[in-house]
């Protein structure tokens, strides 16, 4: 059950992949063009897209059933890594309703941000692409090499409400994976959940302990609505 909406956040942090950004095509992408090089054959894209969330390494349990520490993994993981840059943004694309989502924060004052485990390397391009080059700019943009330790340490979470110069229990954080959950509930923020994203298991992800929950990105401003202030 969600808990009642108190106040309005002074922030709102969004997770990545599965939140602003459908990225499965291309992850799901790498992991078949791997297979295909590997003499496989294609596995379907809907038996794949529910693993992006976390990236190589549940794809590549997905697909290859490698794990981290299997004699074949790293070369594996690097391989995936390499061809996912080369095709990163072919058919990646912002949820419907984001743009119009960031929109509205901005027009109430709230400010965004990004908090995300892929690499810089990775998620720059894709943000500027997907989103400086349409005049929306994120206040702070934390990736998984920002911070010593990633999601679901609270750390990547804090340093994005240090650098907004917010305090955290004044920002909530949107995300469709545990590690969001679990970062933010860690850091004194309030968890959405993003159940449009890559959740395998809806019934699961409930009871990871997120406050509210999202069926889509606008979603978000009928809890906006809901709630005061900002105390």
């Amino acid at each position: 059950m969600q808990k009642a909406v108190v106040s309005k956040p002074r922030a709102v942090l969004f997770d990545f992949d599965g939140t602003l950004v459908d990225s499965a095509p291309d992850l799901a992408g790498a992991a078949n063009d791997l297979r295909l090089e590997l003499g496989l054959e294609l596995m379907p894209y809907t038996v794949l897209r529910p693993y992006a969330t976390y990236g190589a390494r549940s794809l590549l349990k997905q697909a290859l059933n490698l794990s981290p520490g299997d004699a074949d993994y790293e070369p594996n993981r690097q391989r995936f890594l390499a061809i996912y840059d080369e095709r990163k943004l072919q058919k990646s694309h912002l949820f419907p309703g984001v743009l119009e989502l960031l929109i509205a924060l901005e027009r109430q004052k709230i400010t965004w941000g990004i908090v995300t485990n892929k690499h810089s390397r990775l998620a720059e391009p894709m943000i500027h692409e997907l989103l400086r080059d349409r005049a929306f700019m994120p206040a702070t943009v934390v990736c998984g090499d920002t911070t010593a330790t990633p999601k679901p340490h609270p750390a990547p979470v804090l340093h994005a409400a240090n650098t907004m110069q917010i305090d955290p229990n004044h920002c909530w954080f949107v995300g469709d994976g545990e590690s969001d959950v679990k970062a933010s509930i860690a850091a004194g923020m309030t968890p959405v959940l993003a159940a449009y994203g890559y959740v395998p298991d809806l019934d699961h992800a409930r009871a990871w302990g997120a406050a509210h929950e999202i069926d889509q990105p606008l979603a978000l401003l009928e809890l906006l609505e809901l709630a005061g202030s900002p105390t």
